[in-house]
C-alpha cells in the first residue's frame, strides 16, 4: 500500500467515525472536501474536549 492509499484510509476512517457516513460516500468526496471536513471535525472535537 502506498502512502497515498494509507492516507486515504486514515481520512475515510476519521470522517466515518465522527460523521457515521458510509465508506463509499466518503470516497466519492473530492480530496479538498475531505480535508475540510477533517479540519472542521477536528475543531469541533477540540472545542468539545475543552
Amino acid at each position: 500500500m502506498t502512502y497515498a492509499a494509507d492516507r486515504l484510509w486514515e481520512e475515510a476512517a476519521y470522517v466515518a467515525y465522527y460523521l457515521h457516513w458510509p465508506f463509499e460516500t466518503i470516497l466519492d468526496l473530492e480530496h479538498p472536501v475531505r480535508e475540510r471536513l477533517i479540519e472542521e471535525v477536528g475543531k469541533i472535537h477540540t472545542r468539545m474536549a475543552g
